[in-house]
């Protein structure tokens, strides 16, 4: 029997590697005949229409267009909260009168949680990156409540809770997971993955539309090997970087190498291409894994979840957050070489190349990690797990 239609909104923050993790499950429910609300801030709407929804504006006081993102991670979950307590109003405005039957939520959206709970509706978060475990507080957040300013952060995050209508009032239970989280994630990648409680946490891998992600790009002919490099959409201004990529696998004979600059890098910076590479300021990168020997990636946990479902080893250059912790996982899943950006010589990036792709057993763990990561269900789980909680 069809499930009856149901109003399922999603609400996110305008950064990319937020937002592209979950567009296949959105295009998916929209598929299935639900209607589909996006609250977003315009700066992703084009993302957002390409799944069908309906996109609901929410302008976001993140600093997404000019990505000038502060290091002190106090400061950085200030942003956040800055945020929330700006978007809620416009959630309000847009979803009181027609209140969603589900809501689904990223982790940087907090108004989201406190709208749903006003309202007595479920929701669901929908995690990008790796989720708490059990120790996490001892191990972790401990650490963090330590930092300059995280008192005053925190009595702030404790007041605007008292005041927004949310349940939930503890500001660690608030922005931790609820009942009900989906990571978009191969569960490879979650650290301590024996201690997350699966009674509430779901790892559905990384959720992809085959129809969409298979075109866009056609491997050479004359081409043997096809590397892509990819420092993601945030950490891209690293003309120097590039230009040791150029210097390392230009001219490499029998590879053909994709580089992706990203909108801040001046193609011009980067001086002559080679004739076997191609440059970019963005590519379809899921269909050029899918054709790819090898992947050097900046460790976001986006880059990660496609190497491994690609099967594609890696060399990781993590750029910052939790990048460097990223690329030490790929390490220990034995699919990955770590070379930090001060030492990404052109020697070193090609030696760490040849490494990886004439190791059988570094290629054999890759297919292994690969089948795991697809044996996670993806979109069609996901979006079944979603109308599930319809119904419950």
């Amino acid at each position: 029997m069809p499930r009856p239609r149901a109003h399922i909104a999603m609400v996110g923050v305008p950064i990319v590697s937020h937002v592209l993790p979950s567009l296949a499950i959105i295009r998916e429910l929209v598929a299935r005949g639900h209607r589909v609300t996006y609250s977003n801030d315009p700066f992703v709407a084009d993302r957002i229409a390409s799944t069908g929804a309906e996109l609901v504006p929410c302008t976001s006081t993140l600093p997404v267009a000019d990505n000038n993102w502060p290091d002190d991670p106090i400061a950085a979950a200030s942003l956040f909260l800055d945020d929330a307590v700006q978007a809620l109003p416009q959630l309000r405005a847009a979803y009181d009168d027609d209140p969603a039957d589900l809501y689904l939520y990223d982790i940087g959206a907090y108004a989201a949680r406190a709208l749903a709970e006003s309202q007595g509706r479920p929701l669901a978060q929908l995690s990008p990156t790796f989720v708490g475990w059990d120790g996490y507080e001892e191990e972790v957040a401990q650490h963090l409540r330590k930092l300059p300013g995280a008192d005053a952060y925190r009595d702030r995050f404790a007041r605007w809770l008292a005041d927004c209508g949310a349940t939930t009032r503890d500001v660690d239970a608030f922005s931790g997971p609820p009942a009900r989280t989906l990571a978009l994630i191969p569960r490879a990648m979650q650290p301590h993955a024996d201690r997350v409680d699966t009674d509430t946490v779901t790892f559905v891998g990384p959720c992809f539309d085959a129809r969409v992600d298979a075109d866009g790009w056609t491997h050479p002919a004359v081409a043997d090997n096809v590397l892509l490099i990819s420092l993601g959409s945030a950490y891209t201004h690293q003309p120097a970087f590039y230009r040791e990529c150029l210097a390392a696998f230009g001219n490499l004979p029998g590879w053909h190498v994709v580089l992706q600059i990203g909108k801040y890098t001046d193609p011009a910076e980067l001086g002559d291409i080679p004739p076997n590479v191609e440059v970019h300021s963005w590519v379809p990168q899921r269909a050029i894994l899918e054709q790819a020997d090898a992947f050097v990636t900046h460790a976001g946990m986006g880059g990660c979840g496609e190497g491994l479902l690609a099967g594609v080893p890696m060399i990781a250059v993590p750029q910052g957050a939790e990048q460097f912790m990223n690329a030490d996982r790929l390490v220990e899943l034995g699919v990955a070489h770590r070379v930090d950006t001060a030492d990404a010589t052109a020697e070193t990036l090609r030696a760490a190349l040849h490494d990886l792709v004439t190791d059988p057993d570094r290629l054999a763990r890759s297919g292994r990690l690969r089948a795991a990561a697809r044996a996670e269900g993806g979109t069609p789980r996901a979006a079944d797990l979603v109308e599930n909680m319809l119904s419950q």
